[in-house]
């Protein structure tokens, strides 16, 4: 059976064009972010779920949890882990909650004083690795516990509980807790959130420095790359971001509680892993971070609209990680390849 000249030209496009999907970071996410997103709107759509309200359930949650992933997921590209946001979380809006709420203070003092927080934590994390050598896992981790004992022992030592209501936030309200069509003002946040992380690491000679870091560190100092700094400033934005979502919550839910935020501590990172993050550093897009976030969204609201048990949530979420990491890892692989057999 003879074929066209036309024939051998088309396939060789298909395989061009498949070669050229595989070099996105991003594909991977983006089909599962389909895939899952289908199958809830098949299964639970007719409880609500592709609903506005089902829609901006699970935007929401996106949009709290992708205000940490995000520059979580940088500081992975740069080959290190923050396990302090989930406490950062819980102190903000306790300072929040305890100073505009308990002591009278402008709720304008008590933002600053969160973000200082915010601000202390990162630097700390960041000279404590940078000096020490110590693997940031463990000192985060570490960064975690004192810091979430401690913002439980003092509100509980000042006000005798470790929840405390804040009434009024004033201008605070409309800017960090207000809603339109079910959707919280968080979602706009993490839109400004995602376009600045996505120009600083595809813009900007920083970025470069970040996939450097995370690639060799010893061969980006040699190249020049100021690593440390790479490092505290990463540190920072993490713990800064923590402590923003951290004063989001409590003027949004009216109260600060220092034992809120735990779960950020490991859904952040399962998050840009889930979008294509590389646990080793050196590899990962901000856009797969953001589809990761909507990932786990999707998941952590959709099994309510299926009415199945939310308690194999952790069974989902555990199974998506796996999945994620073999699927990055095949993908990046494959495009690896690809490109030397071009060579």
């Amino acid at each position: 059976m003879e074929t066209s000249p036309a024939e051998p030209a088309a396939v060789a496009q298909r395989f061009g064009l498949a070669e050229r999907l595989l070099r996105i970071v991003w594909i991977g996410p983006l089909i599962a972010a389909l895939v899952i997103y289908i199958f809830f709107v098949i299964v639970g759509g007719a409880s609500g779920f592709f609903s506005i309200p089902g829609t901006a359930g699970w935007l929401n949650t996106a949009a709290e949890l992708g205000i940490i992933a995000l520059p979580v997921g940088l500081l992975m590209i740069s080959g290190e882990f923050d396990l302090s946001t989930g406490s950062v979380v819980g102190a903000a809006s306790i300072i929040v909650a305890l100073g505009t709420g308990f002591y009278g203070l402008p709720i304008e003092l008590t933002i600053v004083m969160a973000l200082s927080l915010g601000v202390g934590v990162g630097c700390f994390n960041a000279l404590l690795v940078n000096a020490t050598k110590l693997p940031s896992f463990i000192v985060t981790l570490a960064s975690n516990f004192i810091l979430a004992g401690t913002a439980l022992g003092l509100s509980r030592l000042i006000s005798g509980s470790s929840n405390v209501s804040l009434k009024d936030a004033g201008w605070a309200e409309a800017v960090l807790g207000s809603k339109w069509m079910f959707f919280n003002v968080s979602v706009l946040w993490y839109l400004l959130a995602a376009i600045l992380a996505a120009w600083v690491l595809k813009q900007t000679r920083f970025g470069n420095w970040i996939f450097a870091t995370g690639g060799n560190p010893d061969a980006a100092r040699r190249a020049g790359v100021p690593v440390a700094r790479v490092k505290l400033i990463l540190f920072i934005w993490t713990a800064v971001s923590a402590a923003f979502v951290g004063i989001m919550s409590a003027v949004m839910y009216n109260q600060g509680n220092a034992a809120s935020g735990q779960g950020y501590v490991f859904q952040t990172a399962i998050a840009a892993v889930i979008g294509g993050v590389l646990l080793q550093g050196g590899f990962g897009s901000v856009i797969g971070i953001v589809l990761g976030t909507f990932i786990y969204g999707i998941v952590s609201l959709g099994l309510f609209y299926t009415g199945w048990p939310t308690d194999w949530l952790a069974t989902f979420i555990g199974g998506l990680l796996v999945i994620a990491v073999l699927t990055n890892n095949l993908i990046r692989e494959l495009a690896l390849n690809r490109g030397k057999k071009k060579l």
